[in-house]
């Protein structure tokens, strides 16, 4: 059960209530704080609706995020939003393999952004991954993974600190995709 109320619409006053568009139980309680759900929003729109990184790998790197944190919402959220950007579930089998060491089909830039996707939540992107990486993604693309990363590090955190339930709609995600125990 979450630390802190999850707030409706009413709760909030009109100028805040647009924070609510989406009803889901993270802005629900990100609400308690309007303006750093503002801020929080604000960065998650930029990474899913204005970032040149191709969708699909913004997304596997995401969920690589989350299942390293072993974070229910955040992969559970994500294996739906990466189905309507690309990820298939054979993607999502790859991801784990490839996290596993083991060997799988995913393409060599996928299993890139998977790596440093790793590092950047283990402390930071070496200069190998990103030197390769940079090979593949110009500048502005480089940023954009380093910070998508570096932010849904940041997402799963507050996630477990503020003991953020899973809507019961977003459950079939986690039963198809079970993240591992401990």
């Amino acid at each position: 059960m979450a630390r802190l109320p999850y707030l409706t619409p009413d709760d909030l006053a009109e100028a805040d209530r647009g924070l609510l568009k989406r009803m889901i139980t993270l802005h629900r309680c990100l609400v308690n704080s309007p303006g750093m759900a503002r801020a929080f929003s604000g960065m998650g729109q930029y990474i899913r609706y204005g970032s040149r990184l191709d969708p699909r790998l913004r997304e596997l790197a995401i969920l690589q995020i989350g299942w390293l944190a072993r974070s229910p919402y955040e992969w559970s959220h994500h294996v739906k939003i990466g189905q309507d950007f690309g990820v298939s579930g054979d993607d999502i089998r790859a991801l784990i393999a490839d996290t596993a060491g083991e060997a799988n089909a995913l393409e060599p830039l996928a299993r890139l952004v998977l790596r440093g996707a790793r590092e950047v939540y283990a402390g930071a992107m070496s200069e190998a991954t990103f030197a390769e990486l940079h090979r593949h993604l110009d500048a502005e693309c480089m940023v954009d993974l380093t910070l998508t990363a570096a932010f849904y590090c940041a997402v799963v955190r507050a996630l477990a600190s503020l003991a953020i339930d899973v809507e019961p709609e977003y459950q079939p995600y986690l039963d198809a995709f079970p993240l591992p125990a401990g």
